[in-house]
């Protein structure tokens, strides 16, 4: 199978794209590095793996690409709230209107999974868990961005899976420390303090790795599969802002959380969600969020957190 991977260079992609290796598909990368990353440094011996510098707004050079691949997985994205705030039109272009474009020149025997996120479940009844049935409600431009783009899908064509995601958390060779595991741990590890405010909003959480497998599963499984929606996080991990810093605290002894009333977040999430139907199916998100605080804690200790910053 040829696989393509756009933003396949980025936080997610650069671990789905080495564990597609590890698995011997051979995959095809475009990402326009914007970040300056070498995050596919320790994977250019592979010859089954094609690395391309571009990007995925130049519409002519991605439909030749669509058209020799067996599976697209559109990861390229402005991603989180303030950066799509930053830049609104190159997040609607590339969220959502590259992502129409994949779709409409998708061919029916073609495989289409699409990466969502849970954002777009916006604020709702924390006593009632958000099932892919719910109604989404996105509250930041990157929500709806994405929203726009899986009901496009959804509504247009055949052949596709649909992940939900919620917040991801973990170490990747293309970090990220604007989520809010990340965030948090790393403020923790370097400042030994958080200010923490809208202390019991809650979100879902998924390790990265599981993330990269679950791409895999809907791969290797597809016509069992195909033409769904799964939301995808951990199933005992629907957490509040300080039941997540009371977890980093017992990983980091010297963690204060001093309580304010005073801030808001940009993205103003607050929901539960259930992952039974991908459950269901037979694939579950395996890893905990202390197994993730070890690991980004160790991460820390190698790493310059200077160009990590995604804003």
């Amino acid at each position: 199978m040829k696989i393509l991977v756009t933003g396949g260079a980025g936080y997610i992609g650069s671990i789905l794209t080495e564990k597609l290796h590890q698995n011997n598909y051979r995959v095809t990368v475009i990402d326009n590095f914007m970040y300056n990353q070498d995050s596919l440094l320790h994977l250019c011996h592979n010859q089954n793996l094609d690395i391309i510098r571009g990007d995925v707004r130049n519409n002519d050079f991605l439909i030749s690409l669509i058209k020799k691949h067996d599976v697209l997985i559109p990861l390229a994205a402005i991603v989180g709230a303030p950066l799509c705030d930053k830049l609104p039109i190159e997040a609607k272009q590339i969220n959502s209107d590259v992502i129409k474009i994949i779709a409409e020149n998708k061919s029916p025997n073609q495989i289409l999974i699409f990466p969502n996120t849970n954002s777009g479940y916006g604020i709702s009844d924390i006593t009632k868990p958000c099932t892919e049935d719910s109604p989404l409600n996105p509250i930041s431009h990157y929500g709806k961005t994405k929203v726009e783009a899986e009901n496009y899908i959804k509504n247009s064509i055949d052949g596709w899976i649909i992940f939900r995601l919620a917040t991801v958390f973990g170490a990747s060779p293309k970090m990220r420390l604007d989520l809010l595991v990340n965030d948090f741990t790393h403020r923790a590890w370097r400042d030994g303090f958080i200010v923490l405010y809208e202390k019991n909003f809650k979100r879902n959480y998924v390790y990265i790795r599981d993330v990269s497998d679950a791409f895999i599963w809907a791969i290797e499984n597809f016509d069992k599969v195909k033409n769904n929606i799964f939301n995808f996080g951990l199933s005992n991990a629907n957490l509040t802002k300080l039941e997540l810093c009371n977890k980093i605290k017992d990983h980091v002894d010297h963690f204060e959380v001093s309580i304010a009333e005073i801030n808001k977040d940009v993205d103003l999430r607050n929901y539960i969600v259930s992952n039974a139907k991908i459950e269901k199916f037979g694939f579950k998100a395996a890893t905990n969020i202390d197994f993730g605080i070890k690991e980004l804690l160790k991460a820390f200790s190698v790493m310059s957190n200077s160009k990590y910053s995604n804003i």
